[in-house]
């Protein structure tokens, strides 16, 4: 074989992997990785800040299940991404940055954006490594994806040396891992006494209820918990990428009775659901106090966080569900039509006592009635990426999401800014579909010039900006102080890179606006001027759904 660089071999191994797209921003001490990847047919799309890049494989990952990969330079360039891999961190998804590095023959002589990256990688990572030698490289890529991708998926970090990747090696010496054997998916199943003790508990139930987690998509699981709520007739309230795994139209799926549902429930089922702030910690008065919990998670050091657990089965999401569903098959179980309708009763209250805001002409226009004309425009199979904090609780709430990986937001990190980088990720998994990023203003300034990115890429997404012209409402007798933003034309702004821009006052404006914005063929951004009064801060508090 011929002679290659350690670049080559880095490309070529995650383009064994199955690699389409590295996200980067150029640096010297990653050309040889860039150079490579486009010579092997990887396309390289190029942003305009790393964090973005990092949000982009992050984003890539959450569409389609695969491990996203960015690239970055040494020093600031690493750094840059360290909010991007927290957050995938925190929301468990697989996603691996390559860090460039000085030279290895000029470590800590204080040559050119020399840091120890590894020190702060590894406790917002699975695995963090360096590699020495050029012709190990591809057992490194490998290595990566096998951390990234086992038990719960999350972010890894490869740091790659200047010399080494410049370094040439004989090709015919170097071992590339077979993808599939490396990653080979081993299935994990519960325990075979605790699934018969949660089966136990489930027969005799007569008020279950169901949340579902992220965990329950990356185990390709959406089946299996459509047939486990439908055995049990149980109620299913979903969070975090379990958002879609069942369609929002099912009749057993809901949104805004989830308070009233666990707090009456006798026994709870949490799937791939951590029993954090979003679920008060597992505490009353959201638990009911003399309900039993059973848990599923794939982590084992999840099964009783911050509360103690009836039953708490460590397993993969599918095997659990495939287990639960076998031994719940042919025993005679309560019919639940009863306890069905008061949760829906419930849910229907809510919807009903929404339904003045979602229809109102004021303006500023509310932020429910700009949603409910982004719902009614949308396909039924269009993705919705949520950047921001008040906006995006709304959106939840509002936009309907009926397939996996079809809901994408900031996660259990709060991380702002992630909208352009998972956007642009998800049109370019998704190109046949609708992508949508509903922002908040203050969102939109941390990565807004992606839409340079977007437009030099010909990335056509469309944005919705909920401008309400401060970070959090500002109300009467509130001084807002340092949370003023002020009326910025942010269409005006993406006019400038190359895109699309749309400026929304008032409400029979939005939907025209929306259609102009798709068809145009470009990125674009509908600004619209919305409330922020002290009865949007209520609604947005009193929502009461899983983020």
């Amino acid at each position: 074989m011929s002679e290659v660089d350690g670049g080559s071999l880095v490309a070529k191994a995650l383009k064994a992997e199955g690699v389409k797209y590295l996200f980067v921003l150029w640096g010297f001490h990653i050309v040889p990785v860039i150079e490579a990847c486009e010579r092997e047919g990887i396309k390289v799309i190029d942003t305009r800040h790393e964090q973005a890049a990092g949000h982009a494989a992050e984003g890539w990952a959450k569409v389609t299940g695969q491990t996203g990969v960015a690239a970055v330079t040494a020093g600031p360039g690493v750094t840059d991404a360290v909010t991007a891999v927290a957050n995938a961190f925190q929301a468990g998804s697989p996603m691996l940055v390559i860090g460039g590095r000085s030279p290895v023959n000029s470590f800590e002589k204080g040559t050119l954006q020399e840091l120890d990256h590894i020190a702060f990688m590894k406790p917002i990572t699975k695995w963090a490594r360096t590699v020495f030698e050029a012709k190990r490289l591809p057992e490194y890529v490998s290595m990566a994806y096998r951390h990234a991708l086992a038990g719960r998926p999350g972010p890894v970090f490869l740091e790659c040396p200047l010399d080494v990747l410049w370094s040439p090696v004989d090709e015919s010496q170097v071992f590339f891992p077979e993808p599939a054997k490396s990653r080979a998916a081993s299935s994990m199943p519960g325990n075979p006494d605790l699934i018969k003790a949660a089966a136990k508990l489930l027969t005799s139930s007569r008020r279950p209820v169901v949340v579902a987690g992220s965990t329950v998509y990356w185990s390709r699981a959406s089946q299996e918990l459509q047939q486990f709520i439908e055995c049990l007739d149980a109620p299913v309230f979903l969070n975090g990428m379990g958002r879609g795994c069942i369609p929002a139209d099912h009749p057993q799926f809901f949104v805004y009775s989830r308070r009233l549902a666990l707090s009456q429930a006798d026994v709870t089922v949490l799937m791939g659901t951590e029993i954090d702030f979003r679920l008060n910690y597992g505490a009353p008065p959201l638990f009911n106090p003399k309900g039993k919990v059973i848990q599923i998670d794939i982590d084992p050091t999840e099964i009783g966080h911050n509360r103690n657990i009836d039953v708490g089965i460590v397993g993969d999401a599918r095997e659990v569900l495939q287990q639960l569903l076998a031994e719940l098959d042919g025993k005679r179980t309560l019919r639940r039509t009863t306890w069905l309708e008061k949760v829906r009763g419930s849910e229907m209250e809510r919807v009903k006592s929404l339904e003045p805001l979602l229809n109102s002409d004021a303006v500023p226009i509310h932020p429910l009635r700009l949603l409910k004309e982004v719902g009614d425009f949308l396909d039924r199979d269009a993705i919705i990426v949520g950047d921001g904090g008040d906006i995006v609780s709304f959106a939840a709430q509002v936009l309907k999401t009926h397939y996996p990986g079809h809901w994408l937001d900031t996660g259990k990190l709060g991380c702002l800014g992630v909208g352009t980088g998972f956007a642009m990720a998800a049109k370019l998994a998704k190109p046949d579909k609708q992508v949508l990023l509903v922002y908040g203003d203050g969102a939109f300034g941390l990565n807004g010039m992606e839409f340079d990115t977007m437009a030099r890429h010909k990335i056509p997404v469309v944005s919705v900006i909920g401008n309400n012209r401060a970070w959090m409402p500002i109300t009467e007798g509130d001084r807002g102080l340092a949370r003023h933003l002020g009326r910025a034309r942010y269409d005006k702004m993406v006019e400038a890179l190359g895109g699309h821009g749309e400026f929304v006052e008032r409400p029979e404006q939005i939907r025209p606006a929306l259609k102009r914005a798709f068809a145009s063929g470009l990125p674009a951004a509908v600004n619209v001027m919305i409330d922020q009064t002290e009865a949007y801060r209520h609604v947005t508090s009193t929502l009461g759904a899983p983020t």
